[in-house]
């Protein structure tokens, strides 16, 4: 499955009200064992006008928790950019883009609260660790989308909540 057939996916999936909570759970879990799968399920569900995103219930996080290397990397990364943008938003005075990346920012945070997974708080703080020093695993990462020193702060910040 391609990135953008796994947005598709993802969206008619959530949309559907025919499915009990089982199907909920194995149809996002199958989803979210490839980068692809996982990528596109969280840039419809956490970008998307979705209830569920807001108090996600416990098929959803049950799913997550299935593919733990596969989703691990992928919230922290969303948590740091989000938290990143809505700077770079309020920079341009884009108040409604900003508000779009803390919404993005605050249910990626939740998903982190819920899942509690050992592999999403060691790459945070493997993250952290690289804003803070400029040093380690993700420095490549922060470099590649250009964050200043306050974007990092701020990602840090946002990382020691964890």
């Amino acid at each position: 499955m391609t990135f953008e057939e796994a947005i598709a996916y993802t969206e008619a999936l959530l949309s559907r009200k025919d499915l009990d909570e089982l199907q909920v759970e194995s149809e996002i879990s199958a989803l979210v064992q490839t980068s692809n799968g996982a990528r596109g399920f969280f840039v419809c569900f956490l970008t998307g006008e979705w209830q569920l995103a807001d108090a996600p219930s416990t098929p959803i996080i049950k799913a997550l928790q299935s593919a733990p290397h596969a989703i691990a990397e992928l919230l922290v990364k969303n948590l740091a950019m989000s938290t990143a943008m809505a700077i770079s938003h309020r920079r341009a005075d884009n108040e409604e883009q900003a508000q779009g990346s803390d919404r993005v920012a605050r249910r990626t945070g939740l998903l982190i609260e819920k899942v509690r997974l050992t592999e999403v708080y060691e790459i945070a703080t493997q993250m952290r660790n690289s804003a803070i020093s400029n040093e380690g695993n993700y420095v490549s990462f922060l470099e590649k989308w250009g964050y200043d020193a306050e974007q990092k702060q701020a990602i840090a910040n946002v990382l020691a909540n964890g």
